[in-house]
């Protein structure tokens, strides 16, 4: 395949890695220095775009890429405001595109585990819940897609849980924010080069119950979105990872 990289940090570096040693050919980047030159004239030999970029890029990229008739995976988080009107130009266009709030194909089993988890925990009053993410110190957006998809899980099973609180820490020491019944707290954590870990605590005063997801480095990631862009070609439509790994 001939792949457009949308995003030339770190994460689009780990896809470059795989993808060529796949055999696959980076035939377009885009980084800050040349971001303002990319039109969809830029995709006229491109199979596929991978975009991970920038929140306030990625709503622009997708749409440069419907403009060139290229499918796109997106692994940017915090642009998920204007999901509609992009989910709806690509079903009237029959446009390609695969999303997610992360393309770990361990995330995606993480998500399972948790949907089922909260299932049996809904059947309980005791418990309380929360969600602690920790990420590197260049995260822009808060809380990650991530711990936000897995409390839109929870809060479909957990009927008590009715809005998320969202905490963000420098200082994991900074002393505890006592929470509302009907708010689910997210955790933020920024510190370091951390990848990525997310846990979802359920507490009482016997016992305490914990699932975590730690990725130990980015390629888990950028594995799962070259994936996804491999699945995609040829394919119309809107789908997630779930479609793809069929969890």
């Amino acid at each position: 395949m001939k792949i457009a990289l949308l995003g030339y940090g770190k994460m689009g570096k780990a896809i470059e890695k795989i993808a060529e040693a796949k055999g696959h050919e980076i035939v377009y980047r885009v980084d800050m220095d040349n971001s303002f030159d990319f039109m969809p004239v830029s995709l006229q030999n491109v199979d596929v775009a991978i975009d991970f970029s920038m929140p306030t890029s990625a709503v622009d990229n997708i749409n440069k890429c419907f403009d060139a008739g290229v499918p796109i995976v997106v692994g940017t988080t915090g642009w998920y405001e204007h999901f509609d009107g992009i989910k709806q130009r690509c079903i009237d266009e029959k446009q390609s595109m695969v999303y997610s709030t992360n393309f770990s194909i361990g995330v995606n089993i993480f998500y399972k585990i948790n949907k089922i988890l909260a299932e049996i925990m809904a059947k309980t009053d005791d418990y309380d819940v929360m969600i602690e993410e920790i990420h590197h110190t260049q995260k822009k957006d808060h809380p990650s897609g991530t711990a936000l998809s897995l409390a839109k899980q929870i809060m479909s099973e957990i009927s008590s849980k009715e809005k998320i609180k969202d905490r963000l820490l420098f200082d994991r020491n900074q002393p505890a924010q006592s929470t509302k019944p009907n708010e689910l707290l997210i955790e933020s954590i920024r510190e370091g080069d951390v990848t990525g870990v997310h846990t979802v605590r359920y507490e009482n005063v016997i016992d305490t119950i914990e699932i975590t997801h730690a990725a130990k480095s980015r390629y888990g990631f950028a594995r799962g979105a070259l994936l996804a862009a491999e699945w995609i070609v040829g394919k119309e439509g809107i789908y997630t990872m779930e479609d793809i790994l069929e969890i």
